[in-house]
Parts: structure tokens; sequence; C-alpha cells
């Protein structure tokens, strides 16, 4: 099938000079003014990578418990933590500050913001106290919590539905054994 490769106007001339159709009566407009030919990939993907990627990996290594596990999360317009940590690096370096530095200084604005939330939630769960109404949830879990979390119980089945299940092999039981003949074994009307 090495006749059939090609686009539009390579394959249109071939059937043409072999005779196989008439000229259709766009082809010498095409030949005229012939379509773009676009590069073809060679079907190695680029891997894309930011600059601020590797003060991420950093950041993540360092703080473990800010790594984000909800994927709804990772396409908001609020970046995640390490994002904010790593454009914040780069930032202070174009500023001439040298790497250790932006680095420790954002470590630093990292650090306090977290402080920040943790005391405004402190004084949020203060005033739900004095209002009388439940606190909002917590901004930072321990890593324990977390895990907690993740590590949810499987699921089991109320009481209820067990005594169901106990009382339909009861009656199971009940109607083979009052079956005469051998073909007790034939009713499946309920099968585990």
């Amino acid at each position: 099938m090495s006749w059939m490769k090609g686009d539009l106007l390579s394959k249109s001339r071939r059937l043409v000079g072999g005779l196989a159709m008439r000229e259709p009566v766009w082809l010498k407009a095409m030949e005229a003014s012939p379509p773009p030919v676009f590069p073809r990939s060679n079907g190695n993907l680029k891997k894309i990578v930011l600059p601020e990627d590797s003060y991420v990996r950093r950041f993540a290594r360092k703080h473990p418990e800010a790594k984000l596990v909800d994927p709804i999360k990772a396409s908001a317009f609020i970046p995640d933590p390490a994002r904010v940590y790593g454009c914040r690096v780069l930032e202070l370096t174009k500023n001439g500050i040298s790497e250790d530095d932006a680095m420790s200084v954002a470590n630093m604005e990292y650090l306090a913001e977290r402080k920040e939330k943790k005391k405004a939630y402190k004084r949020l769960k203060e005033l739900a106290v004095l209002q009388d109404k439940a606190p909002p949830p917590k901004p930072y879990l321990s890593s324990k919590k977390e895990m907690q979390i993740q590590e949810k119980k499987p699921p089991t089945d109320p009481p209820s539905v067990r005594r169901l299940v106990n009382q339909l092999k009861q009656q199971k039981e009940v109607l083979l054994q009052d079956k005469p003949g051998g073909n007790a074994n034939q009713d499946h009307w309920i099968d585990e």
C-alpha cells in the first residue's frame, strides 16, 4: 500500500497519473498553492521543566507535611506552598541574593506564614468556644492524622444486614431439609 502514503495532494496526483480517477477540479489550484507541511515529531516528548522545579523538590524533601495530596487543588489558582517557595527563591536570586541565602529567606517566610495561620486558627477556635459554635477545621493536620485519614477502615456491613443474611441462610437450610428426594441441591435462590 505504498501508493497511499503522503498527503491528499500526492495521493490525488498518483491516482490521476495512474488513470485510477479523473482529475478533480481543485487539483490544479492545490498544486499552485499546496497546503503547508508541518514537521513531524519523532515520538519523543520533551519533559516540561520549570526553572523552580529543583527548589520545589528541595522544599518537598525538607517539608514532607506540606506535600499537596488533593489532586483537585493541584489545578487551583492558589499555588501550593512548594511552588510559592520555588518562585520566591527565583525572585530573590534574580535580585542578586545568593542561592543559599534566598532559600533560607524563603524558608523563614514559609515558616512565619505557617505560624500565622496556626495563631489565626487558635484565635478562631477560642472565638468559637466563646460563642458556643463548632470549631473550624484545622488548617494543618499532623502527619500522623493525615496518614490515619488516608488509611480508612474498610467498610463493614451494619448488624441489620448481617441479621438478614443469617435469616436467609436459616430459611434455605429449612427448605433444603423439608424437600424430599435427591434434588435438594438444585435450589439456587440464594448463593454465597
